[in-house]
């Protein structure tokens, strides 16, 4: 099974966008990759992946962490971090990392808004952290267990934070169990 791949789209990063989209930056690891692509199937999410990749999509650890959710994957890959600021602005961009100071609650999500995490190793770099300074966000942890949150669980707390401030838009679920 080939995973397919999504061209971008003009609407991407708009007011017209009706999704929300996950960047992963170089990501390293891919059952991470895998596991954040069956995060976004589910979720109706974008999933935009940034070269350099440490694996091929052909990789067998990223089919089966995505299992076979893969045909429900919008998946777009770009060659470096310049394509993605070309599709999302400053003010659509919330890039997450261990060296923010403003809690990614505290950030107001929009349709066609992008969450961006950088490498597993290493975070984003930062000539990106510098060049965004607003955009900024963390997630609390005890930085003085741990160095960082595995990648797809700071994709998901952070992709189901702006799915609740907007009311999980697409997605159907039960309130009375």
């Amino acid at each position: 099974m080939a995973i397919a791949l999504t061209p971008v789209q003009a609407h991407w990063g708009t007011e017209a966008d009706t999704c929300l989209h996950v960047v992963l930056v170089e990501p390293e690891i891919p059952p991470n990759t895998g596991t954040t692509a069956r995060l976004c199937a589910g979720t109706r999410t974008i999933l935009h992946l940034v070269r350099p990749l440490a694996f091929e999509l052909d990789d067998r650890k990223l089919k089966r962490a995505g299992l076979d959710y893969w045909p429900n994957v919008v998946l777009c890959v770009h060659d470096d971090f310049t394509e993605i600021t070309r599709i999302f602005s400053a003010e659509r961009m919330h890039l997450f990392t261990t060296k923010a100071t403003e809690i990614y609650t505290e950030h107001v999500y929009r349709l066609g808004d992008a969450l961006i995490f950088g490498p597993e190793t290493r975070g984003l770099s930062a000539e990106i952290l510098q060049r965004y300074p607003q955009s900024l966000a963390t997630i609390p942890i005890a930085k003085d267990h741990i160095r960082s949150l595995n990648l797809s669980n700071a994709v998901s707390i952070g992709l189901y934070e702006a799915l609740r401030q907007l009311n999980y838009p697409c997605l159907s679920y039960e309130r009375d169990l």
